[in-house]
């Protein structure tokens, strides 16, 4: 049976057919939908979002060490946060098989870096498989587990978006019964890590090394494939297939497996070969890995950028050069720029709004809200990792001492702060910041699709479960001052916030509005707002709201007059096909020029 499936849906189906019992995963695109597909589909693995990338491996170590093969998925900056149990379980080895799969993110579509995780294959000394269409992404992914097992070591498994979210034909087949046994037994040297351990261990990573070096040699998706000896080309993954697109007569060394590399492989296709190119997204990893052997490739990052996603044009531009002609543009202009916006009736635009109105600076984190630093919005002015918005407030506080007070605030995300924020929080209690931390609970991990998180009160299948309670959390950790607000009654917003950033000691506002999508948390949604077009000015006091649902039209002649003869340059409307009715924008007219069709003004929403 053959299915049509995205790279992440694949490598689901992998892990499905590899036996896999247990799975985790923090979400972040590109890597979202491997969990996601496990468990909408199949049922007998045991699926879970976890708080954050570290303890997703560390479940996955888990289950490992109880004989069950497992799994941990995540972005490229996921592996960052789950270095740390990586590197040494790269010492500790496996009982279950364990494969890491990371998903990297040329290009930055949905990504604050460009990092190459290929280097941490080499960092961890593990192997490391590249799949280079769909098809792969499954074998590679089971395959995975064998290596693990075979040769006691984690296993990564590299896709990047355009494997993640691209399709291709996969063929189906019947799950395995993994061959070790699922129980306890007690091994203290092999995972324990005390130094007298890890000592020994080291020399047993090394001479592993050694071992998986033959492996790689004899990988059969490590192939060579001659066509025109005159021009042989070295790649892996996607950038594989943008070649053999473009020029599909060259020769090929196509690397399934990434790390180790076959040093006897590669000098066989030197041999057969005149002239040796390598292509390869993002850093020079197999240009440079393959110089330090000894080998003189003609072409490499000489040709192509560092920086960016690939496509078949960019191959075939890099190796033609002057003899490259670009076909012609399917428009003749531009399109306008169409920057990413918050949805209307998003709980996190008063926040900002009002933030912009008091001049603060705000540190900021990834989610959602990250969006509030473009325009009209500017508003926020920070994004590093998940939970640094917390340190850096808690850092100017310190830097700035008692001048800072009422200058600047944090802010971050319910799941971002699940995720990163409890320590930083409680550092702030325990060395006495006097930072004022916004936490936007919109009972979701919104920007990735809405996945659900510990503060969610539902597992990944929708089950009910404990919820976190952020206010008594807060308090637990030592914060005396936590106020709750609601985020669309944009008063109330600002009074808390002016009370809180004048403290002396730290403060935490929660914001309670769930996201305006998730049609759980809502008893209904509010009439559509109006503009009476025979008052409004044109002030943009409401467009610069940044809400998709309001528009605006300079006028000219008579329109240039209110019925009440103001002058105005413009008017503002209210698409109600987009519009919820959150009634921000109904806040901030002060001349009546917004209409409420409700019979009270709610300001936001019946919430469950």
């Amino acid at each position: 049976m053959k299915k049509l499936m995205t790279g992440n849906e694949a490598i689901a189906r992998g892990a499905f057919e590899a036996g896999v019992k247990v799975a985790a995963a923090y979400p972040g695109t590109p890597s979202t939908e491997i969990l996601e597909t496990i468990a909408r589909e199949y049922k007998n693995i045991y699926a879970e979002w976890s708080p954050n990338e570290k303890v997703a491996l560390e479940v996955a170590i888990g289950a490992s060490m109880a004989g069950a093969r497992a799994m941990a998925s995540m972005k490229h900056v996921g592996v960052n946060v789950a270095a740390d149990p990586l590197m040494t379980l790269s010492y500790v080895g496996v009982n279950g098989g364990l494969v890491l799969v990371t998903c990297d993110d040329p290009e930055l579509y949905s990504s604050q870096n460009e990092q190459d995780n290929r280097h941490y294959a080499r960092f961890a000394k593990v192997p490391m498989f590249e799949p280079s269409d769909s098809q792969e992404a499954k074998e590679f992914l089971k395959l995975g587990f064998e290596v693990s097992e075979r040769f006691d070591t984690p296993v990564m498994v590299r896709g990047v978006t355009r494997i993640s979210h691209s399709k291709g034909v996969v063929e189906l087949q019947e799950p395995v019964v993994p061959p070790v046994p699922i129980e306890i037994r007690k091994q203290t040297a092999k995972y324990t890590m005390l130094p007298s351990f890890a000592r020994v261990k080291h020399g047993v990573v090394e001479e592993r090394f050694v071992k998986l070096l033959e492996f790689a040699e004899k990988f059969p998706g490590n192939r060579i494939e001659i066509n025109d000896p005159a021009i042989g080309i070295i790649s892996a993954g996607i950038s594989y297939e943008y070649a053999k697109e473009v020029f599909p007569n060259y020769s090929y060394l196509k690397l399934g497996m990434v790390w180790p590399l076959p040093k006897n492989l590669i000098a066989e296709f030197f041999k057969k070969v005149k002239k040796v190119i390598v292509i390869e997204e993002l850093d020079p990893f197999l240009e440079e890995n393959i110089k330090a052997m000894g080998f003189k490739p003609k072409g490499g990052k000489n040709l192509f950028s560092i920086c960016g996603e690939f496509n078949p044009l960019i191959i075939k531009k890099g190796i033609l050069g002057k003899r490259f002609k670009a076909p012609q543009p399917v428009f003749e202009e531009a399109l306008p720029p169409r920057p990413p916006n918050l949805c209307p009736g998003c709980p996190h635009r008063g926040i900002f709004h009002t933030i912009k109105k008091l001049k603060l600076v705000a540190a900021g984190d990834i989610g959602c809200y990250t969006l509030a630093a473009y325009p009209p919005l500017n508003s926020l002015d920070s994004c590093i990792c998940m939970g640094a918005s917390i340190g850096q407030a808690h850092g100017m506080s310190k830097a700035l001492e008692g001048a800072g007070k009422g200058k600047f605030v944090g802010v971050i995300g319910d799941s971002t702060f699940l995720h990163g924020g409890i320590p930083p929080l409680m550092n702030m209690a325990y060395n006495k910041s006097y930072a004022t931390i916004i936490i936007l609970d919109n009972r979701t991990t919104g920007m990735t699709g809405s996945q659900e998180h510990p503060g969610t009160g539902y597992t990944i299948r929708g089950e009910k479960t404990h919820k976190i309670d952020f206010v008594r959390l807060a308090e637990g950790l030592g914060i005396e001052n936590v106020r709750t607000v609601n985020p669309w009654n944009l008063e109330e917003t600002e009074k808390v916030i002016k009370e809180e950033i004048e403290k002396d000691s730290p403060s935490l506002i929660v914001t309670q509005g769930p996201c305006v999508l998730l049609r759980r948390e809502f008893k209904k949604y509010n009439k559509p707002l109006m503009v009476d077009s025979t008052k409004c000015i044109g002030c943009k006091a409401c467009v610069n709201l940044g809400c998709p649902a309001i528009s605006y039209q300079k006028v000219e002649g008579e329109m240039a007059l209110t019925k009440d003869g103001k002058k105005r340059k413009g008017i503002s409307y209210i698409d109600s096909t987009l519009c919820p009715g959150c009634h921000l924008c109904y806040q901030v007219c002060k001349l009546g020029a917004i209409q409420s069709q409700d019979e009270k003004p709610i300001f936001g929403f019946e919430t469950m």
